[in-house]
């Protein structure tokens, strides 16, 4: 049985030894879409619904499978409705998000590779009107998903599924969906 996970050690070293390259850096820029319906108090659902906001993001390929990644995304300003008795009421809410993580990737072909990423995000919100003031920021767990298409060595287009913590009852919901674009150097 040793022996057996030696082999089975030295086999995946050995593997990773062959495909080490030099680290490749990264940078890209992206429209992230994530839904801006509130639940208030009092009152049904309101909001602006999806909304894209801009996205940049930079991050390090170590090796072709594995790397880290960072990104900050400015939520688009939302505005919302509420009740209070018979007086309806309105606002407005602002937000941040910001992500470091690692990230797996695995090729499909030349052209095409699938990828997760996982590690610790950031969001930031705030809404206010005449009789609302409301902040609120979380650290908690950032996972995504999503592929790859390579237009060429240096240029790609990328679709993902990002999650950034808890679900919140205001502001931007913690899904998103981005389409970007990265440039390698």
């Amino acid at each position: 049985m040793k022996k057996l996970i030696f082999a089975l050690i030295a086999g995946v070293t050995a593997m990773t030894a062959a495909q080490a390259q030099s680290p490749v850096p990264y940078v890209g820029v992206g429209v992230a879409s994530s839904d801006h319906t509130y639940k208030i108090s009092g009152g049904g659902p309101d909001g602006d619904g999806y909304k894209p906001s801009l996205k940049v993001f930079g991050g390090l390929d170590i090796t072709p499978m594995w790397g880290v990644e960072a990104g900050y995304t400015d939520l688009t300003k939302a505005d919302f409705n509420y009740k209070i008795g018979n007086d309806t009421r309105s606002g407005s809410a602002d937000g941040k998000r910001a992500y470091v993580a690692g990230k797996a990737t695995m090729p499909v072909n030349e052209m095409f590779s699938v990828y997760g990423k996982l590690g610790a995000g950031y969001t930031k919100v705030e809404g206010s009107s005449p009789n609302l003031r409301y902040k609120e920021s979380e650290t908690g767990v950032y996972g995504a998903v999503g592929g790859q298409y390579n237009l060429s060595k240096q240029v790609a287009l990328t679709l993902e599924y990002e999650r950034y913590g808890k679900s919140k009852d205001f502001g931007a919901k913690a899904d998103a969906i981005t389409v970007g674009a990265r440039y390698s150097f």
